[in-house]
């Protein structure tokens, strides 16, 4: 027989729920294939320079692979899109980019590695150069293996070129060249590179000779490996080199770049090109040439922008309304199967809840009945300690000192009347702690009368502010849970805590009632509290759902805040 209301809904539910299941598989192996094509198709755009179109294939590539949360691909797209972005001039979207790819990166690798490289080119094209060494330096620590620390080394020296820092820039280079097995370290594309950085450090700072040497070194070898983008900056800097010396081979050499940038279509390279040449008096055409160059790849890097910020923008767009769709779809299914299972289960819950309310009628009888022994038995228990702790000894001492001393004695008697009027006031107090508590209108009045009991010559209490609450405001229950706390508060200090001064104060706001207690007695290690004392405490203020904290230290006192809803 099923006793329980819960365990016979618990087994309808899992009947019912069994005997049609909907369930939405996605088929990973198919997204993953399209995913792949098109990161691959995005790569073939890049090498043919189709900027939008590779960008376009990498952000739809970085979303399918987002629905089967392959983080590694996500990352290396969204490396990709920066890249782009960079390539044309946005390196504040780049930047975007790459921020939007950190959450995916899973350790130091490649990836966070050459993101921070990334970040580093951004920084240093946008001038912000000590942002852009800190990236470098990241991306040195990220990398795993001594190749691909070389690229954001050379970085961090072209940075400090740009700084002027050019003896700085030397020492970085130099060490990239005395490494060994330098060949097996570095392509020779990018030795070149660093060797013509060097010789043009070593030209800034006066050392013309070699650093003629190293320039010519590294064109020759670009020349060689038929690394002819890399010429371009070789030319440019021959071209700075012979500017104030030779003007006439700075021009050679500006041309030179200048053609080789027209070639692989490379705005920046161009127009530096031409800046040499106007700078050396050249004809009038260039200074035309660089003025419409300058205006032509604002308006094209703004247009790359818009771009890139529409591709980001109606991808996210898509997502969203793809997303709302298949919501609806699952509410449309959800809505047929509430539809279809309505009435069984509007029955099953008529059941349920006729059967739950008999259940819940037993239980809280049951429990009431066990709560009520329980109390009546602590308030037993409460009530024998504090006779047999207190008042017994008491009255025994009270009889003894009757037998030893005699009462003809006005000292005596007086002694006598004074421990008998304590113990009649421990008896009432024992009373007052297990009477019922008057909650009405003069609650506040009897709240600090039983206060006011603990006053001696020994302590004063000093009650704030219990008159400027509206007590009518706070709930019965409430009330007696005030009292009791308070009560057993007191009780504690008088037993344990030896102070001479105690402050309870009362404040409120609109909803919420404070009491705040402390007193300067001797405390005690937090750990070492009367444990049932407070235990007591907080269940009361927890049952009504407030807080109370307990601050204390050895020789510092002791506090006690409360907060409850009125």
């Amino acid at each position: 027989m099923i006793r329980s209301p819960f365990l016979f809904l618990l087994i309808v539910l899992f009947v019912f729920s069994c005997t049609e299941k909907t369930s939405v598989h996605i088929d990973d192996a198919n997204i993953k294939e399209g995913a792949f094509k098109l990161r691959e198709k995005g790569i073939a755009q890049l090498q043919e320079k189709n900027f939008n179109s590779a960008f376009y294939s990498f952000n739809k590539s970085k979303i399918a692979y987002e629905k089967i949360k392959d983080s590694a691909n996500i990352v290396y797209n969204l490396i990709q899109m920066a890249s782009i972005q960079q390539i044309n001039g946005d390196y504040y979207g780049s930047k975007e980019t790459l921020t939007e790819a950190l959450p995916f990166i899973k350790k130091k690798d490649i990836y966070s590695a050459s993101i921070n490289n990334f970040f580093g080119i951004a920084d240093k094209e946008l001038a912000l150069y000590e942002d852009a060494i800190a990236n470098y330096k990241e991306a040195i620590k990220d990398c795993t293996d001594s190749i691909s620390k070389q690229s954001p080394l050379n970085n961090i020296a072209v940075v400090y070129i740009n700084q002027k820092k050019y003896d700085k820039a030397i020492r970085v280079l130099e060490s990239i060249l005395n490494k060994k097995n330098l060949d097996s370290i570095l392509s020779p594309k990018s030795k070149s590179r660093v060797i013509d950085n060097l010789g043009f450090a070593y030209f800034k700072t006066g050392k013309y000779d070699k650093g003629l040497l190293f320039m010519n070194e590294s064109l020759e070898q670009r020349i060689k490996t038929d690394d002819v983008y890399g010429s371009i900056e070789s030319y440019l800097h021959l071209a700075e080199y012979y500017s104030k010396k030779d003007a006439k081979k700075s021009n050679e050499y500006a041309k030179r770049a200048y053609d080789i940038a027209t070639k692989f279509n490379s705005i920046d390279e161009r127009l530096r090109a031409l800046s040499f040449l106007i700078s050396n008096g050249s004809e009038v055409k260039y200074g035309q040439k660089y003025v419409f160059l300058n205006d032509s790849i604002i308006k094209i890097r703004n247009n790359f922008k818009n771009k890139f910020a529409k591709i980001k923008y109606d991808s996210k767009k898509e997502k969203d309304e793809n997303q709302k769709l298949r919501l609806e779809k699952a509410e449309n299914e959800l809505s047929l199967q509430k539809a279809k299972y309505q009435r069984i289960f509007f029955i099953i819950g008529i059941i349920s809840l006729f059967l739950l309310l008999i259940y819940l009628r037993k239980f809280y009888q049951n429990r009431n009945r066990v709560e009520k022994i329980k109390t009546a038995y602590n308030t037993e228990t409460r009530i024998a300690k504090d006779i047999h702790d207190g008042l017994a000894n008491d009255v025994f001492h009270a009889i003894t000192y009757t037998q030893t001393q005699p009462l003809t004695n006005e000292n005596n008697k007086e002694n006598l009347l004074q421990k008998l009027d304590d113990i009649y006031s421990r008896v009432r107090g024992i009373s007052r702690e297990n009477n019922d508590i008057n909650t009405g209108p003069n609650y506040p009045n009897y709240l600090k009368e039983m206060l006011s009991t603990y006053n001696s010559p020994q302590t004063n209490v000093i009650i704030n502010s219990i008159e400027k609450i509206n007590w009518d405001s706070v709930e019965d229950l409430k009330k007696i849970a005030i009292q009791r706390v308070l009560h057993e508060l007191m009780v504690n200090m008088k037993k344990h805590s030896e102070a001479s001064i105690v402050v309870i104060k009362f404040e409120s706001s609109s909803n919420t009632l404070f009491i705040n207690y402390s007193d300067n007695g001797k405390g005690c290690e937090k750990s070492k509290i009367i444990k049932n004392g407070i235990q007591n405490m907080e269940i009361r203020i927890l049952a009504i759902k407030g807080t109370i904290t307990f601050e204390t230290e050895p020789d510092k006192g002791f506090k006690v805040k409360i907060t409850m809803p009125k």
